[in-house]
């Protein structure tokens, strides 16, 4: 049995169910709607961002294909998506499965884990499964809205396209 999330604390209280659930959909809107610029402030100003395979996260280890420390390398990489990058040019659809929420870490952090499936649609048309996996995120309210204090993106497979320009 999960414990009574929103529970006050002495700082005020952790994300409700609905506050994660529509962060979570939120997110995928807005990468799928190319709104890229929008996508560090679903973040906290110190928040992780860890995208790995699911065989380096049972392991333990540290390596991953993506990793941001704070919002800051967050908007490094937005301004490399449109300055720095040469890639074909695509879209992500997101399809996120209903949110389990794990044990609540502290008064004020709220974990949940969901499933999801990217497709990637080509400038050409050509549509691919390009992502599978599961996210296991830490929520909490910054400034009034609830934000990611770290997003682990786990992908199913260790064959990932090196070119990951759009988050996950």
């Amino acid at each position: 049995m999960h414990k009574v999330l929103n529970k006050p604390s002495k700082q005020g209280f952790a994300p409700t169910r609905d506050q994660v659930v529509d962060l979570i959909a939120a997110y995928a809107h807005s990468v799928d709607d190319m709104r890229l610029d929008a996508w560090p402030q679903f973040f906290t100003s110190d928040a992780l961002y860890h995208v790995t395979t699911r065989e380096n996260h049972e392991a333990g280890l540290p390596i991953g294909v993506v990793r941001c420390v704070g919002r800051g390398m967050m908007q490094d990489r937005v301004k490399a998506f449109y300055s720095a990058n040469i890639f074909e040019p695509h879209t992500y659809s997101h399809i996120v499965g209903r949110s389990e929420f794990l044990e609540q870490k502290s008064d004020m952090v709220i974990s949940a884990r969901s499933n999801f499936q990217i497709v990637r649609t080509m400038e050409s048309g050509r549509m691919d499964v390009f992502a599978v996996g599961r996210y296991i995120d830490d929520v909490v309210i910054e400034d009034g809205q609830a934000r990611f204090r770290q997003r682990l993106v786990i992908l199913d497979s260790r064959n990932v396209d090196i070119l990951i320009v759009i988050p996950l």
